[in-house]
């Protein structure tokens, strides 16, 4: 048997289809987050005239990237980073600090369904983050002098009916993480590495 629907029975469908659509919107989010920042951190003070922070990375803003959505998307707690944790305190040449990557993407993962599944509470979705920086020392003539890498990356998973106030908190620690993973391979390699350009 076929249903057809015609005249007065297609739009009452239409309205109700639209208003389903309606209160399936995402609302918006109640969460207040505070900015990740690193100012109880020391300051590294670097021999150079200024520092300069440089953005390669553009956020796609379309599935499956979702670090645009984020409560703190990664790309700017990596310019607090720069801005916190970096000190001109010289005259001549610059520090250059590089974002090439600040992604985060989503993957749904497989589920049992079925008896099995309807008792278990699985991990629906995988989230992973990306950050790619470079910081370069270059001189007055834009002749690179020096510079490191450090490249992080982190996964999280999440479980089924999550609510948007719940996936948050899980979005905002996984910037975190990234953050801290970040600290933990520059502070090191900026003391190695741009020692001859260190003031203490």
């Amino acid at each position: 048997m076929r249903l057809v629907l015609r005249g007065t029975a297609r739009l009452a469908a239409m309205v109700v289809f639209s208003l389903f659509l309606a209160a399936c919107e995402t609302p918006p989010s109640q969460n207040n987050f505070a900015e990740i920042t690193f100012g109880h951190l020391p300051e590294i003070k670097l021999n150079v005239g200024e520092i300069v922070y440089e953005s390669r990375y553009k956020a796609p803003e379309t599935l499956p990237n979702v670090d645009h959505v984020f409560p703190v998307p990664p790309a700017r707690a990596a310019e607090r980073w720069a801005h916190d944790r970096l000190r001109a305190v010289g005259s001549d040449n610059k520090a250059v600090f590089i974002l090439k990557d600040a992604s985060v993407t989503e993957e749904h993962l497989a589920t049992k369904g079925g008896i099995k599944g309807a008792f278990t509470t699985e991990q629906t979705e995988r989230y992973k983050a990306r950050m790619d920086v470079e910081i370069q020392i270059v001189d007055n003539f834009g002749n690179a002098l020096s510079n490191i890498t450090a490249n992080v990356e982190r996964t999280t998973t999440t479980p089924e009916d999550l609510s948007l106030r719940e996936r948050e908190k899980v979005w905002f620690r996984l910037t975190e993480d990234v953050m801290r993973d970040l600290d933990a391979q520059l502070d090191p390699a900026i003391k190695r590495v741009f020692f001859p350009y260190l003031t203490f």
